[in-house]
């Protein structure tokens, strides 16, 4: 069984080493590298290629939204799961534009930790309700979307609803009886149109539009 490789960033070792210690009583999740500020992060990152980088906000030498900036732009099959103590409206919205796949407080369970860094990897992103309301609050002023919901072909409107469930590609294309190649093309058109970038933002965009 292939195992999901895992970076841990956080300036704290005693935290590090928590996360270490609670992620490796599960045989499917191994933790191949350490880094204590951001920089360290992606250069981290450029070396081991994981599959999740659990990233803390606040660190120094470089924070961790500028860290998840650098990483989605120079290996963007590496997902981002911001672990953090803060839940201000600016590093969330900070971390999700720059392609965090989900962001998560610390006093999460390390039972739901695992779970949350196997469904960023199937491409699932992972918002609690209260993280989510204030993304969706911050966005939803007025003046923000300019596309309507008429602009989607009924399957594009098919697949943002599925996408909005947190379905990954593979799902979405067994629902539909697609390809994920097909699938690919379709979320790669309703992204053109929204002018958005992944699936984070995809899914605050489309709340917004009423889905």
């Amino acid at each position: 069984m292939n195992k999901i490789t895992v970076l841990l960033a956080d300036d704290q070792t005693i935290i590090r080493d928590g996360l270490r210690a609670l992620l490796e009583t599960n045989s499917d999740i191994q933790i191949v590298a350490e880094a204590k500020n951001g920089m360290e992060a992606y250069e981290q990152t450029k070396i081991h290629r994981p599959q999740v980088v659990l990233m803390d906000i606040r660190m120094p030498v470089m924070n961790g939204v500028e860290a998840t900036r650098l990483i989605k732009q120079d290996f963007p099959e590496t997902a981002v799961l911001v672990l953090t103590t803060f839940d201000d409206d600016e590093s969330i919205l900070g971390a999700i534009t720059y392609g965090a796949s989900g962001y998560l407080l610390k006093d999460i369970s390390g039972v739901k930790l695992a779970e949350a860094i196997r469904d960023t990897v199937q491409g699932n992103v992972i918002l609690p309700g209260n993280i989510a309301a204030k993304i969706v609050g911050h966005i939803g002023r007025p003046g923000k979307v300019e596309t309507k919901l008429e602009d989607f072909t009924q399957r594009e409107q098919d697949i943002i609803r599925l996408l909005m469930e947190g379905k990954s590609n593979q799902e979405i294309a067994q629902t539909l009886f697609l390809t994920v190649g097909t699938v690919k093309n379709y979320i790669s058109q309703i992204y053109s149109k929204a002018g958005i970038s992944d699936r984070a933002n995809a899914i605050l965009y489309f709340k917004q539009l009423g889905f």
